[in-house]
């Protein structure tokens, strides 16, 4: 399973996937090797957790992204993402997160998609705003969205 953008080709983070592609500055935080730890226990899992960003172009992993577990009995997901510092402000992550949107409310488990970034997080606010996400609340430096199909 894969999805593809103009630039981009997003595919479900696996342990043959991250050896498939370079990872030319992309270092891989602790939330892959719990997500992958999941997935060995759960495979349903699979498409509900991180999803590696890859450059068409290069063949190279610029980011991850995905979800913070599957939807939940409202129909619900929270998504999360980081991109490389060097790949930052080309677009990247507003592509990336439009498609892997788009799949997730296509799936039919989803009907509301929800964010968390610091107050103080510009470029993840522009990405949020121009993904159509509408902000619902502030608390302690947190701003909440949200997403309906």
């Amino acid at each position: 399973m894969e999805l593809h953008t103009e630039r981009l080709k997003l595919t479900p983070c696996t342990n043959e996937s991250l050896m498939t592609y370079s990872t030319n500055g992309y270092e891989p935080g602790p939330h892959i090797e719990m997500y992958l730890e999941e997935l060995k226990k759960e495979a349903s899992v699979f498409g509900w957790g991180v999803w590696l960003i890859v450059d068409k172009q290069t063949n190279e992993i610029i980011g991850d992204m995905g979800f913070k577990g599957k939807p939940d009995e409202e129909k619900s997901v929270e998504v999360g993402y980081g991109i490389e510092s060097a790949q930052q402000n080309k677009g990247y992550a507003t592509e990336a997160l439009k498609s892997i949107i788009g799949w997730a409310f296509n799936t039919g488990s989803v009907n509301k998609i929800m964010a968390e970034c610091l107050e103080d997080n510009a470029p993840s606010i522009r990405v949020l705003e121009k993904v159509n996400m509408i902000k619902i609340h502030k608390d302690e430096g947190m701003l909440y969205w949200q997403l309906y199909k």
